[in-house]
């Protein structure tokens, strides 16, 4: 194959002049032994870039050929097309400038965008003869580098088990597949997470601790792969049941009573103490400095989440008992 040469001459026709041409062929099934060819190079293509749509094996004594975005050669996805006689090139609704027909049947597209993914058809004619013109269809997908993904989400803070999050693997791009990963493994089966058709979108029913993430996604083609950044879900969730430390619940007269409240929240738990019903302060922790009998009685820790509406408390009994005395008092040193 020589080098690629564009025809010398430039010019559109009427399309009646087009549809008339067309309509003296028929269909042609290529020799096995040359079979047309058609590649893109460069095989990896990035927004922006040129590709040339590279056809080899092309037969010989040809009168023309036509490209056409997509699988079908509906008048509407004609791109160009290249009358040998004259050098010709012809244009069609679906030219956008920026495609280049070569003598060679190549297709150079410029400046390449994510719509200009998917397939292309080539649609060769050969010169009629003692039986007629015959015409041939030769298929190919242009696949673009994929894009780095992002992943979009409803809702970033849901509260557990109450609110249902969609995440989206963004941008949409032609001609590729979707793929979730969750805590760096596939998604496991659960009735909480469902995918869309395409699997572009991902919806988590209920979230829960177990399924907050992190999630990545790939947009992946025949070419190339991209993987997202991993997003992870703050979910809101608890108060659960508090504890209270330390645990024992004696004590003597003249002791420190110190205690400290504790209950898994995101956000975290407000908190607030009693004894025997009425309000001491609020807070975690709780210190009364030399403690007597009077100090007996329920004490109880309260929690609250404003996130979640959600409450809880954990209670003690404490027991004071009578004047605690020195050793060293008590044997009179």
């Amino acid at each position: 194959m020589g080098p690629l040469s564009a025809p010398p001459c430039t010019q559109r026709i009427t399309w009646k002049g087009v549809l008339l041409t067309a309509s003296l062929l028929n269909f042609w099934n290529p020799p096995t032994t040359a079979q047309v060819t058609i590649e893109a190079q460069p095989p990896k293509v990035s927004e922006g870039k040129d590709v040339l749509l590279l056809v080899h094996n092309l037969p010989q004594n040809l009168a023309g050929y036509i490209w056409y975005k997509g699988q079908m050669t509906y008048l509407y996805h004609y791109i160009t097309s290249y009358v040998v006689d004259g050098q010709r090139i012809i244009y069609g609704p679906a030219y956008s400038g920026r495609e280049r027909v070569y003598s060679n049947a190549s297709l150079l597209i410029q400046n390449v965008t994510q719509e200009d993914a998917g397939s292309y058809t080539l649609h060769i004619i050969k010169r009629r003869d003692g039986t007629g013109g015959v015409t041939g269809h030769f298929t190919f997908t242009l696949h673009l580098e994929t894009p780095k993904p992002s992943i979009s989400s409803s809702n970033l803070n849901p509260r557990e088990a109450m609110e249902a999050v969609i995440l989206t693997c963004d941008p949409a791009t032609p001609a590729a597949s979707y793929q979730w990963w969750m805590n760096g493994q596939s998604l496991p089966m659960t009735h909480r997470l469902q995918l869309s058709k395409t699997n572009r979108t991902l919806f988590i029913f209920g979230v829960t601790k177990y399924i907050a993430g992190p999630y990545e996604c790939e947009i992946r083609n025949p070419v190339s792969a991209s993987r997202s950044d991993p997003v992870t879900l703050n979910l809101l969730h608890g108060p659960d049941l508090p504890s209270i430390y330390p645990s024992f619940t004696y004590y003597r007269s003249g002791e420190n009573l110190y205690l400290s409240c504790f209950a898994e929240s995101n956000p975290r738990a407000q908190y607030s103490w009693t004894i025997n019903g009425k309000f001491q302060l609020s807070g975690q922790k709780l210190s009364i400095p030399q403690i007597t009998t009077k100090h007996s009685g329920l004490y109880a820790c309260s929690v609250r989440n404003s996130a979640t509406g959600k409450e809880s408390s954990k209670s003690i009994t404490v027991k004071v008992s009578g004047k605690w005395i020195p050793a060293s008092l008590a044997i009179g040193i």
